[in-house]
């Protein structure tokens, strides 16, 4: 009796541990979790507010182009005509971001050389800025979505963690309803070893702490 006694002190002790242990674990798995999808819904925000704005910059580099198209095919149609003055008036009208590339364009002699480009918008000169900024704009929203891509995993991880937790709670629970120490002792080792390879896995877990 003395001896049985004994071994009931001690499950009755491991057993408190473990209980004691694995709650203060499961509400930090908790905290965890709760933390890591906040950054998630920043980050899907981030991505989101991103990606807005690089379709309003796509759509005003559309807006540009088709003014320069415009101008050029006016300039064009002038200069078919015969009207330098009217073609002047036109070339004088041409975008900053458009003559370069238009400049470019006539030193290829695109009048008489069956090589040279048909238009300037296929120079490589011609870039806008507005299209620069909205495939900025679209790699900022990407990174940010892989991002929260992460985060939101981790907080999955972290959300196992608590159900593991809750498992190993149960089997210290249950094991103080045994009567049998050896079921007792079984369910309490059980317990323990869900326990410790839940806490060994979060371990390799990032924290977030803000």
């Amino acid at each position: 009796m003395d001896d049985d006694g004994g071994r009931l002190h001690r499950l009755e002790l491991l057993s408190t541990i473990l209980l004691a242990v694995a709650a203060v674990m499961t509400a930090w798995a908790t905290y965890q979790s709760n933390q890591w999808r906040g950054e998630t819904a920043i980050k899907y925000s981030k991505a989101t507010a991103a990606r807005i704005q690089s379709s309003a910059a796509s759509t005003r580099a559309g807006q540009l182009t088709q003014v320069d198209i415009a101008t050029f095919v006016q300039w064009l149609d002038a200069r078919a005509q015969r009207l330098p003055r009217l073609a002047a008036f036109y070339r004088e009208r041409f975008r900053p971001e458009f003559e370069p590339a238009f400049s470019a364009w006539l030193a290829t002699r695109p009048f008489g050389a069956e090589d040279a480009p048909l238009t300037p918008f296929a120079m490589p000169q011609y870039r806008l800025k507005a299209s620069a900024e909205a495939a900025r704009l679209e790699r900022q929203a990407a990174t940010a979505s892989t991002r929260a891509q992460v985060a939101n995993q981790h907080a999955n991880d972290y959300m196992l963690g608590v159900v593991l937790f809750a498992t190993a709670l149960f089997f210290a629970g249950i094991s103080a309803k045994m009567h049998s120490l050896g079921v007792r002792a079984a369910m309490l080792g059980l317990g323990c070893f869900v326990f410790l390879a839940a806490a060994i896995w979060l371990l390799t877990l990032p924290v977030q702490l803000s």
